[in-house]
């Protein structure tokens, strides 16, 4: 059976990101360069897999000297290692000039998320959508606050949340007999 199409595909310069969230920062000075991308990830797979993204995050590795690869996380989340001597900047960028020529983007949007001024400029110019990294996190923030808004609101009226509720008829009997004091 065919994947259903997601609404838009988002790319994620990641060490942009690290660099412009204060808590990635942090974990990145703490924890080393790992831990931030870890973190990163983790964050965005609930995010992407709430609004339906198709997300790759993006890392260089134009030092490391080994071909460039895709990793997939989820359904909805992947993280691209670039080329040796190849950045995130120009990965993201022919990826959106490839796309500027697919016929996907008359069914979805484009979306990529940076700080970097240099690459805004630039994928706009392809027909994608900028988010900067702080509009990024300001909707992951949201969409977490509404998955958790969503689940008060589906166990505040659920009528089993009792654990009686989810006992036998005749455990249940018998409790509501000791509770009188019939036993």
């Amino acid at each position: 059976m065919p994947r259903p199409a997601t609404q838009a595909i988002l790319f994620v310069d990641g060490y942009n990101v690290i660099g412009a969230w204060a808590r990635l920062k942090q974990v990145q000075d703490e924890q080393g360069l790992e831990a931030a991308r870890h973190d990163l990830v983790e964050t965005l797979v609930g995010y992407s897999a709430f609004q339906g993204f198709d997300t790759r995050v993006v890392f260089d590795a134009q030092y490391q000297g080994s071909p460039g690869c895709r990793e997939a996380i989820t359904p909805n989340l992947s993280i691209c290692y670039t080329d040796y001597k190849q950045t995130a900047d120009t990965y993201i960028e022919k990826s959106c000039a490839l796309f500027r020529n697919d016929l996907r983007k008359f069914q979805q949007r484009l979306i990529v998320a940076t700080s970097d001024r240099a690459q805004q400029l630039t994928v706009v110019g392809y027909g994608a959508e900028w988010m900067s990294a702080h509009q990024l996190l300001a909707d992951v923030e949201l969409a977490t606050l509404k998955v958790r808004r969503k689940q008060r609101v589906g166990r505040g009226r659920s009528p089993n949340r009792f654990l009686s509720n989810s006992l036998d008829p005749v455990a249940q009997q018998r409790l509501a007999r000791m509770r009188m004091g019939l036993e």
